[in-house]
């Protein structure tokens, strides 16, 4: 079993999704579960980003990547990414974020999912990101975390390519034990957040920042639960006096 994650941009505006769009993905998300998915959430929203992620057997995965793309596609404002997405690996433009990582066989499947989202498509959000992938692998109940973000074409199993050109990258990772989420995603986010002009946002934040900034979001799916771990990072981290 796996967690997919696809990320795009298909709001009407630069900086926030409107409660319509997130509405209208949420309303869809059950046409997921008819093609298999074992769980399905609209996980992130970051500025005028959204992440969809599933929870999805392995011989399945390439049928709700399509039906993920599908959802996004009806309920877009703009078809912002989604119009880089190109069967022909040559015409690929910039597009969909994707992520993918693995669940161990026996364990209760849960995962991390952040979400980023720039102004101007500051090339540093590679390197934040890749920071956080970085920061998971090696800790203790980890099972797997996605690949690095590499500036090349990339193909998307049942939905397409899409371009080096493509910003906005989602990371996911999957977690053995469940008090091990909150350790895992606390490196991940303080990797992240050790990068420059890059700032966590809560769920649902729009991107009120300076060009030259990057903000993400931090979420965990579990028993198809979204929680946003922005919250209890916050907290955690108040120096008590």
């Amino acid at each position: 079993m796996k967690i997919t994650a696809i990320g795009a941009d298909i709001s009407r505006n630069d900086v926030s999704c409107s409660k319509e769009l997130t509405q209208n993905i949420e309303n869809n998300l059950h046409k997921l579960k008819e093609l298999g998915a074992k769980q399905a959430a609209l996980t992130n929203i970051t500025g005028d980003d959204v992440v969809v992620s599933a929870f999805v057997e392995d011989d399945l995965l390439e049928i709700v990547n399509e039906g993920i793309v599908n959802i996004l596609r009806d309920c877009a404002e703009n078809l912002g990414d989604l119009s880089g997405i190109s069967k022909d690996e040559s015409e690929a433009g910039e597009g969909i974020s994707y992520a993918e990582a693995s669940f161990r066989p026996g364990f209760y499947p849960d995962a991390i999912i952040l979400g980023f989202d720039t102004y101007g498509g500051e090339p540093f959000v590679a390197d934040v990101a890749n920071s956080a992938i970085k920061a998971a692998r090696g800790m203790d109940n980890l099972t797997d975390v996605s690949d690095l973000i590499e500036a090349k074409t990339k193909k998307i199993p049942g939905v397409g390519y899409v371009s080096s050109e493509t910003d906005d990258p989602v990371v996911v990772a999957t977690v053995e034990n469940i008090e091990s989420v909150g350790v895992i995603a606390s490196a991940m986010i303080g990797a992240a957040l050790g990068n420059k002009n890059t700032y966590l946002v809560e769920r649902g934040t729009t991107c009120n920042v300076l060009p030259g900034s990057v903000i993400f979001s931090a979420t965990a799916l579990m028993n198809g639960n979204v929680i946003d771990l922005a919250v209890p990072f916050q907290n955690k981290t108040r120096i008590l006096r």
